[in-house]
């Protein structure tokens, strides 16, 4: 499994990448984006949090802390990276403003073709490779592709043929999550996801990253004094990123299969994957406490 998951490295994550965005765009109208268009000031601010808040914050950190190589680079990626798809789940169980949740992350995805590439060169240039090249196109290639054009086909199926959305969009959710267990395990087999090997001051520089992100997010949305359900998507957004497209990202920039990067590869690959568990449960923990304080 190991030496077959490091060569195929790059399908599976495009695989877990492009069955989310199809699951999400199955959920999505042009009517979700109505009320958000006739007043634009939450969503408004949702996009600056995340387009420039987030990345200052990462730049912050990283300059503060002195970090540097993969873990440096898996930071600038979980900050240049859009919300994820999971974060509209998260607000609308937590009774937040769920068609506010859904258009940033729309908006988001779509800006992220220009800003993910400057973000990513912005953070992270001093810590690759002397002879790394930035692959600008090639990223902007990978967004419109397994991010944009799957999320454009989901919408689409769900216009054609609305009785049978629902059903697609849940199995292709649980394909992206199988899609995610292969590459925890495909990376466990090839010895990539090696906790020592990381180390444990490493482990500290995420978490504490983690809960940068989540300060921000409650910060931010209160700061600005929006309602709780505007607040309450705002946060999820911040919190929960696309880790799909960074592990896709990751794989492109660096594949399992070239050996004079893989030792940084998997520091970055072990600092997505890290963060992506510490937001699902830090959201899981949220989510009873947001629905309470809106039922009250």
């Amino acid at each position: 499994m190991g030496a077959f998951y490091v060569e195929y490295e790059y399908w599976f994550a495009v695989f877990q990448l492009v069955m989310a965005m199809l699951g999400m765009g199955a959920t999505l109208t042009g009517r979700d984006f109505r009320d958000v268009v006739r007043e634009p000031r939450a969503v408004t601010i949702g996009m600056v949090v995340q387009l420039l808040l987030v990345p200052l914050a990462a730049f912050a950190f990283l300059r503060v802390l002195g970090v540097n190589g993969g873990v440096a680079i898996g930071i600038a990626l979980i900050a240049a990276i859009p919300g994820g798809t999971t974060s509209n789940i998260f607000t609308f169980f937590a009774r937040g403003n769920s068609a506010l949740s859904i258009s940033i992350t729309g908006l988001t995805t779509l800006a992220c073709l220009l800003t993910t590439p400057l973000i990513l060169a912005a953070l992270i240039s001093d810590s690759l490779p002397a002879d790394f090249t930035m692959p600008t196109g090639q990223i902007v290639n990978e967004i419109a592709f397994t991010l944009l054009l799957p999320l454009a086909l989901g919408m689409t199926y769900l216009y054609m043929y609305p009785e049978n959305a629902a059903a697609v969009s849940k199995w292709c959710i649980r394909a992206s999550l199988l899609g995610i267990v292969l590459i925890v395990v495909g990376s466990m087999s090839a010895g990539r996801l090696d906790i020592e090997a990381f180390g444990a001051d490493n482990v500290l520089l995420v978490v504490s990253f983690t809960f940068v992100l989540v300060a921000m997010g409650w910060l931010a949305s209160r700061l600005f004094g929006l309602s709780r359900a505007d607040a309450t998507a705002i946060e999820f957004e911040v919190i929960v990123r696309n880790v799909n497209l960074g592990v896709l990202l990751k794989a492109s920039l660096f594949p399992a299969a070239a050996s004079a990067t893989s030792h940084l590869g998997d520091a970055v690959l072990f600092s997505l994957l890290l963060y992506g568990g510490l937001q699902l449960a830090i959201a899981a923990l949220l989510v009873p406490r947001y629905r309470s304080r809106h039922a009250g």
